[in-house]
């Protein structure tokens, strides 16, 4: 291994300030808002397994947006969105969740590498899609970003308490008469939403990591909702700001470093938990 891919850059200040990174930033803080938020939800709704599932169902959307010369996240985005709307509708209970995430999962999973197989293009784009560039991220995917933030906070401040009650306790909240099944497809929707922002970022294997480790870091830390979602999205956005200093400083794929400093906060934060239980 060539020892000079990790040396230091001494010119990593002047990296730091070009477009490319500017964008790479703003970009990181809109995803630490949706992520850190919808985090402490998926947990909440023990729907980590389908919050995984739908960065992958997206996959053959991607590379079947390549294959036809769409945009990649077009196609991301409409087969995740299929995807949720699935599992929302087919899972109504958490057990029911897993069977029908698991189904949707295997058939998404077997047609993106069909169609990646179908095209050398798509094959090529393999690499960003499953680990994303953060760093090639445009002005226009940063305004999307934006507008998806927006849209985001105000459907969760219509549907915060119904949502929050049928995550805590999906039998009560059903008795008292909330909508469980609506909400359960609004909830997997959003998360569609998420994903797709996210995705082209930190790609489909490593979304996971951006989701739920913070949120479960924050449950550790946080005892109340609302401060939970705070200190999710605040490990969030100091997961990828942190990850985007140091791969300028060393350079080094920016989403390894930003799962690695993601994964570091949870196991400090259990550590201290075990002990104080001692």
């Amino acid at each position: 291994m060539d020892g000079a891919v990790f040396a230091f850059d001494p010119d990593w200040v002047s990296t730091l300030n070009a477009p490319f990174m500017t964008n790479a930033f703003l970009a990181g803080l809109c995803i630490a808002l949706a992520a850190g938020v919808m985090g402490y939800f998926t947990i909440a709704r023990h729907s980590t397994f389908a919050a995984h599932a739908l960065a992958h169902i997206g996959l053959p959307g991607a590379t079947g947006a390549v294959l036809l010369g769409l945009p990649v996240s077009a196609g991301l985005g409409v087969f995740a969105l299929g995807g949720a709307l699935v599992i929302g509708a087919l899972g109504k209970k958490a057990s029911q969740r897993e069977i029908a995430t698991g189904t949707v999962l295997a058939f998404a999973t077997g047609l993106g590498l069909f169609f990646a197989r179908m095209s050398s293009s798509a094959s090529q784009q393999m690499q960003s899609i499953l680990f994303g560039s953060i760093l090639t991220i445009t002005d226009g995917q940063i305004i999307g970003f934006a507008i998806f933030d927006v849209l985001l906070l105000a459907v969760l401040a219509v549907i915060y308490r119904p949502l929050l009650f049928s995550s805590l306790d999906e039998q009560v909240a059903q008795a008292k008469g909330v909508p469980v099944g609506f909400m359960n497809i609004c909830f997997m929707t959003i998360m569609a939403g998420v994903i797709t922002i996210a995705v082209p970022a930190v790609g489909t294997l490593l979304i996971f990591a951006l989701v739920i480790t913070p949120a479960a870091t924050a449950n550790i830390i946080a005892r109340s909702p609302f401060k939970a979602m705070v200190v999710a999205t605040v490990i969030c956005l100091i997961s990828i700001w942190g990850g985007l200093v140091i791969s300028a400083m060393f350079p080094a794929p920016p989403s390894f470093i930003i799962v690695t400093i993601s994964t570091l906060f949870w196991a400090v934060a259990k550590a201290i938990e075990s002990f104080k239980r001692k």
